[in-house]
């Protein structure tokens, strides 16, 4: 099985879950949220990390087939004394996707690559070690595409940013940079903080995939709906992935020109996301 083949590759949002609030987990599946984060780390205080774990582990018989496919564990950050026990739990669950916070070597990706071969992984870029290192992070083993943590990352640089966050301008771009280089899909934005400030929550959506991120992580169910409003494709771009997919077809997976512009793998991806998310493909 390829881990990469996982229509985590094409959601447009990610609804985090508390570990350790399984009564919830049902919930988060049922509110169109198209990916859904098990959190074992920042929801989860450390005396409760066990309890996160069991409770996953409890949880998981009851989910179908189909569910497991959009559920991601978030593990506790490499070097932490919590993430071995969080590998073993994603291992014995055979998780489709895998979020691993504070990424910042190729090691960590491909250590826990080694310990699940049928599982994607997302790495999440909120330190300087990592914004440094996201080459080599974004082509390890079984990388999906990359997520921004971005307010550990204002923290980690000392930064005291402005609503619209554009100090962080520029580490934004770096990931969307990184993500094509590496021929992944497009990466994911960070959390809004404010789950009341509606305007805010669809500004930083509406700028996420304006800058080429075709995700956004939420933090409550009411800014789901929000989120996928934003990354919904429009009639234009709707038509051009049709043709993209068309031409990509013609070809038989050959790179091609498309009114100038090459297509390859990474603008495949993109046609084949924004149909998914359209409900076209």
């Amino acid at each position: 099985m390829n881990p990469l083949d996982t229509p985590l590759g094409f959601s447009c949002d990610f609804l985090f879950v508390p570990g350790t609030r399984p009564e919830r987990f049902i919930k988060a599946l049922d509110s169109g949220a198209h990916g859904v984060i098990l959190d074992l780390e920042d929801a989860v205080a450390e005396e409760d990390k066990e309890t996160a774990r069991n409770a996953i582990r409890t949880a998981w018989p009851q989910f179908s087939a189909e569910q497991k496919k959009r559920l991601v564990i978030r593990t506790n950050s490499p070097g932490t004394k919590f993430y071995s026990a969080d590998l073993i739990l994603a291992q014995e669950l055979q998780v489709a996707c895998l979020l691993i916070p504070k990424s910042e070597s190729v090691d960590q990706i491909n250590g826990a690559a080694q310990v699940l071969p049928n599982t994607a992984i997302i790495p999440m870029i909120e330190t300087a070690i990592g914004l440094d290192r996201l080459r080599e992070i974004s082509t390890a083993n079984q990388v999906l595409r990359l997520a921004l943590g971005n307010l550990d990352l204002q923290a980690d640089l000392g930064m005291i940013c402005d609503p619209q966050e554009t100090e962080l301008q520029t580490a934004r771009y770096q990931i969307v940079l990184a993500s094509r280089l590496a021929q992944i899909a497009p990466p994911i934005d960070g959390v809004t903080p404010s789950t009341d400030d509606l305007p805010r929550i669809t500004d930083d959506a509406e700028r996420a995939k304006r800058m080429g991120f075709g995700a956004k992580l939420c933090i409550h169910p009411k800014q789901v709906a929000i989120v996928q409003t934003a990354f919904m494709p429009t009639e234009e771009e709707i038509r051009w992935a049709q043709r993209v997919i068309e031409a990509d077809h013609a070809s038989k997976g050959c790179a091609v020109k498309l009114d100038g512009r090459m297509i390859d793998r990474p603008v495949v991806l993109l046609a084949q996301r924004t149909l998914a998310l359209a409900g076209k493909h």
